[in-house]
């Protein structure tokens, strides 16, 4: 079973909105990335599910990606977005996962320099909802925000939360890795869980397996334990390699070829296998 948990897709209008979901944030598609592109590269590649992630050029409405999920049960289930900043988001993420069957929301607290967005004391009543539902967060910063996330964590014990992109490490953080030590003690959360995704864009290197990311995947696997981490990519078809990213196929490859230090049993857990323990899938 292959599962990736981080493909973003979404539409252009008239059929879907496009636009920001945070000041900062100004980058706007030219084409679509629709869930039709997303199923043509899974089956060409053997792909069983995808976890669908709404993009922040994509507006607050996750109905895209939503109705996607609901459309191909067998293979999608979705994430969404919420307005850290409504002081009403607690209305509509309970929306949200009770009329269109999200699993849980992505937050971005890279994008607010002026305010701990998971800390904000008016967003208690919606971690509260959403923890109500045994629903799953995910967290897309960087080393210098793991404060947050150490702190919801154990504020809300009954939500899982995904580090995305294993929290931006890179290799200039090494040798001691001591900027990146908040993010591997996030490990002391046993509902906390990392995506190691992303490596090609982090390496100083431009060639298959990206070798100089290897020691801190190894130490993030050591950390969190192979049962709490996660593979995950992109983008649907041709917008992987467009957006800057390896293509499905070689995504694969880096797992299944560049990183030769993994067994089978832990490549399965990896790949697939620890995703569908934690996603509430439609089928098996």
């Amino acid at each position: 079973m292959i599962v990736d948990t981080h493909v973003h897709i979404w539409e252009m209008p008239p059929i879907a909105p496009i636009g920001p979901s945070a000041l900062n944030f100004t980058s706007k598609p030219s084409a679509h990335g629709n869930a039709e592109l997303q199923l043509a590269d899974m089956d060409a590649n053997g792909v069983d599910k995808t976890v669908l992630v709404q993009t922040s050029f994509s507006t607050w409405n996750n109905e895209y990606v939503a109705e996607a999920a609901i459309r191909y049960p067998d293979r999608f289930v979705s994430m969404g977005l919420v307005d850290p900043m409504d002081d009403d988001n607690e209305t509509e993420a309970v929306r949200w996962m009770d009329e269109r069957q999200m699993q849980g929301f992505r937050f971005h607290p890279q994008y607010y320099d002026y305010v701990d967005i998971l800390k904000r004391p008016e967003n208690d009543a919606m971690f509260r909802q959403i923890e109500k539902r045994e629903g799953i967060v995910q967290i897309h910063n960087r080393p210098e925000h793991a404060h947050q996330l150490d702190y919801v964590a154990a504020r809300y014990p009954g939500i899982i939360w995904l580090i995305d992109h294993m929290m931006y490490a890179e290799p200039n953080m090494g040798p001691s890795w001591d900027v990146y030590k908040p993010v591997l003690d996030l490990a002391n959360h046993q509902n906390v869980l990392m995506k190691i995704s992303d490596i090609h864009n982090r390496s100083e290197s431009d060639q298959h397996p990206f070798a100089d990311m290897h020691d801190v995947i190894k130490m993030a696997i050591d950390s969190f334990g192979i049962d709490r981490v996660m593979w995950g990519t992109g983008y649907p078809g041709y917008h992987r390699v467009e957006h800057g990213w390896l293509s499905l196929a070689d995504e694969l490859k880096l797992v299944n070829e560049g990183f030769d230090w993994l067994r089978e049993d832990e490549r399965a857990k990896y790949l697939g296998e620890n995703a569908m323990r934690i996603g509430n899938w439609d089928s098996e």
